[in-house]
């Protein structure tokens, strides 16, 4: 994937928040790769059972593992391209 830098992210990190609608798996996934370009690697446990919007923010994540930071950032600038496509 093509290298982003950190303006471009953080701009794309600005500009999705004009795009409310996108669902609520648009939303996770952008939670996913942002956490793991700003974090890295999921490094807390797993929400409990009845916390079910802090587990699925959890394991969309945990699916980022072993991603990158610069690979995870050029993810979520692709996320917010295609959802900024879709609600044009």
């Amino acid at each position: 994937s093509t290298m982003v830098s950190k303006e471009e992210f953080d701009k794309a990190a600005e500009e999705v928040k004009a795009y409310a609608q996108c669902t609520n798996d648009e939303q996770l996934e952008l939670y996913g790769w942002f956490k793991q370009a700003n974090v890295g690697d999921i490094n807390t446990a797993r929400p409990g059972m009845l916390d079910f919007k802090g587990k699925a923010k959890w394991d969309a994540w945990e699916k980022c593992k072993g991603t990158s930071k610069e690979d995870a950032m050029a993810k979520y600038v692709e996320v917010v391209e295609k959802i900024k496509a879709k609600y044009a």
